[in-house]
């Protein structure tokens, strides 16, 4: 018999592995990832509140944090709703006004050179010299007495004055600002009043001339004021006017308000001669600049 022929015969192989009786050893794979409390805690110590402290802290901050821009939103809202008003409160127009004799330079409120670009007659150019300021007077010098007694109801305060001539020399004119101690109640009420009555066409209520000795305006005395206006301000505590005459020194009677010497087809001499321009533009110029200086100053904090 041959060697095959003795050996026994072969089970066969089985398709899978036998499933082991026992579960096979772990596999090393090192040391396990650090836990969220690593390092651990010493020895008689309790993790748990160490954790409970981590949480609340971080509670803590965001609840802060939430609170502080609430804080800063709320604080910018009521500074947009107030208008800033944290900052410094701007004064107003007639406090500055009140003061602005004193506070403004006389080279600011009465220009050395004052142009008038279409302010003459037939919108013609003017260009304005001074020749003198006069001192700081009351309203009995400077205004005629029934014109000053008119202004005691605002509180004549102060009066201002300069007197400019024109290119030609041909025409001088005193311009002045009437500094007040009303409040804007009152200046409506004057200004109500002057338009109600007509006081400033009244040859009554003149302003009185400066002259200005060797100078065009050497002989512009009372009986030379050939126009005039008069200008009640409610914005400031301030009356303004000119007067106007011709550098000759002739006499002009009776002498004729602006507007009514500006009038299409007026014939007056000073129509004729442009004073009523010469009085209405260069007033118009001087308060003009006294508002644009005012507001600049009611605009700065104090």
């Amino acid at each position: 018999m041959s060697t095959e022929a003795r050996r026994a015969p072969q089970p066969p192989r089985p398709t899978t592995p036998p499933r082991p009786s026992q579960p096979p050893p772990p596999y090393d794979a090192g040391p396990p990832p650090p836990r969220a409390d690593w390092p651990p805690p010493r020895p008689g110590t309790d993790p748990a509140p160490a954790r409970d402290r981590r949480a609340y802290r971080a509670a803590a901050a965001g609840i802060c944090a939430v609170l502080g821009l609430g804080l800063i939103g709320g604080a910018a809202t009521g500074s947009w709703l107030t208008g800033g008003a944290d900052r410094p409160a701007a004064p107003g127009a007639y406090a500055v006004g009140r003061e602005a004799w004193h506070s403004i330079p006389v080279d600011t409120l009465f220009p050395r050179t004052l142009k008038g670009d279409g302010a003459g007659p037939g919108g013609a150019d003017r260009v304005w010299t001074r020749l003198a300021v006069a001192p700081d007077s009351g309203c009995a010098t400077a205004l005629d007495p029934l014109l000053a007694k008119t202004l005691r109801t605002v509180g004549c305060a102060h009066v201002l004055r300069a007197t400019y001539t024109d290119a030609t020399a041909s025409s001088v004119t005193t311009v002045g600002l009437v500094f007040t101690e009303a409040d804007g109640e009152a200046m409506r009420a004057l200004n109500a009043r002057f338009a109600a009555e007509g006081l400033d066409r009244r040859t009554d209520l003149l302003p009185r001339t400066y002259p200005v000795a060797d100078s065009p305006a050497a002989g512009f005395g009372a009986r030379q004021r050939a126009s005039w206006t008069v200008h009640v301000l409610t914005g400031l505590p301030v009356v303004a006017f000119a007067v106007s005459g011709f550098a000759d020194g002739r006499a002009s009677s009776p002498p004729q308000p602006a507007a009514s010497a500006m009038a299409e087809g007026a014939t007056t001499a000073a129509a004729q001669a442009g004073l009523g321009h010469e009085a209405e533009g260069l007033a118009d110029r001087v308060e003009r600049g006294l508002r644009t200086h005012v507001a600049d100053l009611t605009e700065q904090p104090q």
